[in-house]
């Protein structure tokens, strides 16, 4: 046997399932395992989409999603995707190749120390020198990568270690690791604060979203009472279809969800991360704010909590409800806003032309509560961050860590390969999509059912705005497009060009019902920020009691 089969058999010893990346010379010997192992290798065409794919499938499941590349070039092409998957607590294993490191043959040909560049953006960087080292190795990555805070690891095999035989080592099994629970002074303290509380308001955040943390936070809600809001990623946590949900705070201030928050005189935050665009701003007149979550709160000028409850995000959110349920006075003193502010979120929704709301308003209409929605980065975060509702966990996947272009599409692939059953779309400006669109031969091929809704605008639209805004000239952001529907043919997807804002719906609808990859083209009128997120949000004054 080979170092590279008991590589190959500790990926499956960890329950891994697939693996997404772009093989190369050093790795040879890790393919043939591959090849001869039950894990399916899924080749993609740029190292960057195998890492947004991992880190998805982490995301989705909350167990770690592995990549493959070479080393040099293609270990470089995962920097985004470490990030990725870094700042969003995404579990992640990257494998990358080295030339042999007992002889030089090639000198430095090619060479770049990988191990050092991916330390700053993975919790553990490491070179496997040893064969005897590679159950322990593997077996320690997987641990570091899905323990709190979850996050991309990185292991590089040389090829000569890769090739080296090696006797009968055995494998670490994996085992069930139980997180601590909150101490039981914490949760009295912060119980007292919420029942102290006049005006007190739940806020979900990131880390809310775990797939084991779901079932315990709509619980918690049920049983308090208390309305909550959302982050950008923590939307879905709890159903937005409940009548205390308040809305997502998409900017950091002055949107309608945060009349709520300004008059709020304690905040209850949920698996907050501050790595997070902040939901909210804390200063020394505002609410207080209770932290719950993994790991103590990272203290920065906009987040200084006054209490935390740290453990098992699960269990200390049930041993809350045990102290609080029944004992709310005024649990509901801030739903008496609920009305205006979603009103006015929704407003202009059904207008007849392309705008953001009415965009969000028809891709809800088509998507059922199980529909998977993964977008890119663009202005269009914001407005289906603002509107779009989620009923269940995980079905608006958004990227408000790194918030990195040309993530949508392969987020989307990842969602589409996992849940084959569900209605998957992907959202793209043209700017974001164009970045990973060699991944649509990557869909054809592996034959899913995906629809890609390109926002065209021929600009990277979030800069220019955030240009106007600050009153700079029109310069740089602009640039031309191919023909869509030709560029979609050409990889063997079907394409539709919706011109009228009344057709939008039903070439969605007749794009799923068609199966496959089917690209689907709309213009916008983003004319809409400015009247919206800058005019009409600027005469909403802060709340001052």
């Amino acid at each position: 046997m080979k170092v590279s089969d008991l590589f190959v058999a500790a990926l499956v010893n960890e329950g891994v399932d697939r693996i997404f990346g772009i093989p190369g010379e050093e790795n040879l010997a890790v393919v043939e395992a591959l090849r001869t192992s039950p894990i399916e290798l899924v080749v993609t065409r740029h190292e960057q989409a195998a890492a947004f794919m991992a880190a998805t499938y982490g995301r989705l499941t909350g167990r770690p999603g592995v990549c493959l590349t070479t080393l040099g070039p293609g270990a470089l092409n995962l920097t985004t995707g470490a990030a990725y998957a870094l700042l969003g607590a995404m579990p992640m294993i990257m494998i990358t190749g080295q030339k042999g490191i007992l002889s030089s043959r090639q000198a430095q040909f090619q060479i770049v120390d990988v191990v050092a560049a991916m330390k700053p953006l993975t919790k553990l960087s490491r070179q496997i020198v040893s064969p005897h080292m590679v159950p322990t190795l593997v077996r320690e990555a997987f641990r570091v990568a899905e323990e709190e805070r979850p996050g991309a690891v990185h292991l590089e095999l040389p090829e000569d270690i890769a090739a080296e035989a090696v006797g009968d080592v055995p494998l670490v099994p994996p085992h069930p690791v139980d997180l601590p629970l909150a101490s039981t002074a914490s949760l009295d303290r912060a119980a007292e604060l919420i029942r102290a509380a006049q005006r007190p308001l739940v806020m979900l955040g990131a880390a809310a979203s775990r797939p084991r943390s779901t079932s315990d936070l709509s619980q918690f809600v049920v049983r308090t009472r208390l309305p909550f809001f959302t982050t950008q990623m923590g939307k879905g946590t709890v159903s937005a279809g409940t009548e205390l949900y308040m809305g997502t705070a998409a900017l950091s201030e002055r949107d309608y969800v945060h009349e709520a928050i300004e008059r709020a005189d304690l905040i209850v935050t949920v698996g907050h991360d501050t790595v997070e665009k902040p939901p909210f701003i804390m200063g020394a007149t505002g609410p207080k704010v209770v932290h719950v979550g993994y790991l103590p709160a990272h203290v920065e000028q906009v987040y200084f909590p006054q209490a935390e409850v740290v453990g098992d995000l699960g269990a200390s959110l049930r041993l809350l409800a045990d102290r609080l349920e029944g004992k709310l006075p005024n649990a509901g003193a801030l739903l008496p806003l609920r009305e205006g502010i979603l009103n006015r979120i929704a407003a202009r929704a059904t207008e007849d032309r392309f705008t953001p709301q009415r965009l969000v308003h028809d891709v809800r209409e088509v998507m059922p509560a199980d529909g998977i929605l993964a977008l890119d980065n663009g202005m269009y975060k914001i407005w289906f961050a603002r509107n779009y509702r989620t009923r269940m966990a995980n079905t608006l996947l958004l990227d408000n860590a790194l918030a990195t272009m040309g993530a949508g599409l392969p987020s989307a692939m990842m969602a589409a390969l996992l849940h084959p059953g569900r209605r998957v779309m992907a959202v793209c400006g043209d700017g974001g999509f164009m970045m990973n669109s060699q991944e649509l031969e990557t869909a054809v091929r592996l034959k899913l059912n995906l629809v890609v809704l390109i926002i065209e605008d021929h600009a990277y639209g979030m800069i220019r705005w955030k240009q106007a805004v600050d009153h700079f000239p029109d310069f740089g952001m602009t640039f031309g497009n191919p023909d869509f529907v030709k560029y979609a043919e050409a990889y063997g997807a079907k394409a539709t060009r919706v011109a009228e804002i009344g057709r939008l719906r039903d070439s969605l609808e007749q794009a799923f019902a068609g199966g496959g990859v089917h690209l689907v083209i709309v213009p916008i009128d983003y004319s809409e920020n400015k009247r919206v997120l800058v005019e009409e949000l600027q005469q909403r004054l802060p709340v001052i009691d």
